[in-house]
């Protein structure tokens, strides 16, 4: 298990992680820290604790949009995935009534 030191808001962190995954708390962290920053530009230190939430809360809100995104995109997918079988099936349909056509004609010759 790592240790990272992250800082949010000026305030350095000790967090734990598994190993390997260093980099990528470090780039949350970071995310994390650009809210609180894009906030305090625009509020003030109101209190690193209100800070934190508020931040956090608009990181679900994004977390939210994308999750609904992903969600339409399953839902046009598994349509498009059904429409294709569907037209892969037509097909094979009309191929094999074409074959047997074709095999009944030269049975006749």
């Amino acid at each position: 298990m790592a240790i990272v030191t992250v800082t949010v808001n000026g305030h350095e962190y000790q967090v734990a992680c598994d190993d390997g995954q260093e980099d990528h708390l470090t780039g949350l962290a970071e995310y994390l820290d650009k809210r609180v920053s894009e906030l305090t530009k625009t509020m003030g230190q109101v209190g690193e604790a209100r800070l934190i939430l508020m931040a956090s809360l608009m990181v679900a809100d994004e977390l939210s949009d994308i999750v609904d995104e992903v969600n339409s995109l399953r839902g046009e997918l598994d349509l498009a995935n059904q429409e294709a079988s569907e037209a892969a099936g037509s097909a094979v349909e009309q191929m094999a009534d074409r074959i047997e056509s074709i095999a009944a004609r030269l049975e006749t010759r």
